[in-house]
């Protein structure tokens, strides 16, 4: 719990309160790092770039979509197909807003 302000004070804006939730994990602020500096990424591409399993790609790419971060795109099916990722306008906000956070933190 934080103490009060001191009379005359006015309490001013945590410092944590513009970091997101949803990018605090390390793989997901890490795919949307690529995703913020590329048109689009494939699967393929961000799987090897951030060194991660096919399923963990996969649950990191689902919580970004679910918090309207990115969007999926999938082409053909099986061995041939291709899955491509592509940040949102809500998503890049979020990004650059959670990436200017920690630069102030980390001063």
């Amino acid at each position: 719990m934080s103490a009060p302000p001191e009379a005359g004070h006015e309490a001013s804006p945590a410092p944590l309160a513009d970091l997101d939730p949803v990018l605090t994990a390390p793989k997901r602020l890490a795919f949307m790092a690529v995703l913020a500096a590329s048109t689009s990424t494939d699967f393929s591409f961000l799987r090897r770039h951030l060194g991660v399993s096919d399923s963990d790609l996969s649950k990191q790419a689902s919580a970004l979509e679910s918090a309207g971060y990115l969007t999926v795109t999938k082409d053909g099916r099986g061995r041939g197909g291709t899955t491509t990722f592509k940040i949102t306008k809500q998503g890049r906000a979020a990004f650059e807003r959670h990436r200017d956070t920690l630069r102030a933190l980390l001063g």
